[in-house]
Formats: C-alpha cells, sequence, structure tokens
C-alpha cells in the first residue's frame, strides 16, 4: 500500500492491517487461517459432509430460483457449488483457502464447476445468483463495503442473492469499533435480522428466517444458530 491514502481501496488495505496486523491483507492471514481448519478432513464438523444447505435446496424446489450462472463465495470444500451444478447451474465458486479448493475440485470432478482459489471480491462475471454460506460473517466491518460492491457488480438484474450467516446468539455482538481495537472477530460476527436488511437494503427482501435445524439423517444441512436470506435485485 501506498504511504498517503488516495483510494477506497487505499482506506480498505490500511484498515485490512489494523485488523490483521501480522499481514499484509487480511485475506492473506485469514487463507492460512482457513488452510489449516480443512487441512483435517475427517474432523467431526457437520458442513464438511457434502449435503447443501437446507434453505438453498428449498429455493429450488419452491421455484424461488431457476437454474443459471451462479457464484459461490467462499465455497470451502464445495457442498452447495456441487449441489447446484447437479441442478443444472454453471458455477463459479471462489474460496481464499487453496486447502478447501482442492478438497472441493475432487469432489466436484466432471461437474461444470469453476473453482478458484483467491479473493472472492476479484470475481468477474455476471450471475443469476450469488450465494454465501459462511463468509460473512466472518468479514471484517470494512469488506462489507467490498462485499456490496461485489453484488452491485456481479448480480445481474432481477438475480438473487442468498446468504446464510451467523445469529447474534452464536456469533459476537462487539460493536465494529471494538473489534478493531481486539483485532479479531471472536469467531465470527453475529447479526439481527434487521441488521442484515439494514446492510442489503438496496435489494427486496424474499424470505428471510432461521435455518431449519436437520437431522443427521437429512439429505440437506441445517442448524438452527444460522439465519438464512434471499434477496433479489430490484
Amino acid at each position: 500500500m501506498h504511504r498517503h491514502i488516495r483510494t477506497v481501496d487505499d482506506v480498505l488495505a490500511l484498515l485490512d492491517g489494523l485488523f490483521a496486523p501480522d499481514a499484509d491483507r487480511w485475506t492473506e492471514r485469514a487463507g492460512d487461517w482457513w488452510d489449516g481448519f480443512y487441512e483435517d478432513r475427517d474432523r467431526e464438523v457437520p458442513f464438511f459432509v457434502a449435503k447443501p444447505d437446507e434453505n438453498l435446496a428449498g429455493y429450488l424446489e419452491r421455484g424461488l430460483i431457476t437454474p443459471g450462472r451462479a457464484l459461490d463465495v467462499g465455497c470451502g470444500p464445495g457442498r452447495n457449488a456441487i449441489f447446484l451444478a447437479r441442478n443444472g447451474f454453471q458455477v463459479d465458486a471462489v474460496d481464499i483457502s487453496a486447502t478447501a479448493i482442492a478438497w472441493a475440485s475432487e469432489r466436484g470432478e466432471g461437474l461444470d464447476i469453476r473453482f478458484r482459489h483467491g479473493d472472492a471480491f476479484a470475481s468477474e462475471g455476471s450471475y443469476d445468483l450469488i450465494y454465501d454460506s459462511g463468509c460473512f460473517h466472518h468479514l471484517p466491518p470494512h469488506r462489507r463495503i467490498s462485499y456490496l460492491a461485489l453484488l452491485d457488480r456481479a448480480l445481474k438484474p432481477g438475480g438473487h442473492f442468498a446468504l446464510t450467516c451467523f445469529t447474534a446468539e452464536e456469533g459476537t455482538a462487539t460493536p465494529d469499533a471494538e473489534l478493531y481495537r481486539q483485532t479479531g472477530l471472536s469467531g465470527g460476527v453475529g447479526y439481527q435480522p434487521d441488521e442484515l436488511r439494514w446492510i442489503f437494503q438496496h435489494l427486496t427482501e424474499v424470505e428471510l428466517r432461521r435455518m431449519t435445524d436437520q437431522p443427521a439423517d437429512s439429505a440437506t444441512f441445517g442448524k438452527p444458530f444460522l439465519w438464512t436470506a434471499l434477496f433479489r435485485d430490484r
């Protein structure tokens, strides 16, 4: 980053450094952490199982979304990207963890999915659906600006944005300013429904509810400590 601030990108890069002082950019430290998280594939982590989110499966079953081009933001081991591809979507899936992308690529071999290791905010293209299961609540507050810019740039007119993120019971309710003082997210940011509506106010809400708990033998993943939200571009 330049010594003097000139652009919004310069400000964001400065805040990345304040938030993660041991890395030039927040994404570098986060990528290293998630590589370690995904390294042991045998860990008993519920969302390691190759099941799609129950809300995503429900959107398709109810006709709220239809096949088209999709971007899976923070795709992890690819469970939702694989579900979308198997149901007629052309999928781009991105994650900052190279370990997760390697695993997802193995799982999704032969399907119409383009997996990419890198920064989701650098994604290029135009999408009928942008899906995020568990990325948004791990972003430092200033990167919500980059997130909204991605939606503005990449979501087609009339397209859908779907989000799964922490409730306030699961994630931290610490104010944004305090997160920078402690230089960490305490595991992730928890949101209230009205906060999500305020952040994504440029979109039309289709549905916002708590995720439905799913039994172990279910074909889908669901935990009630998560919000599910579906928005449509106006």
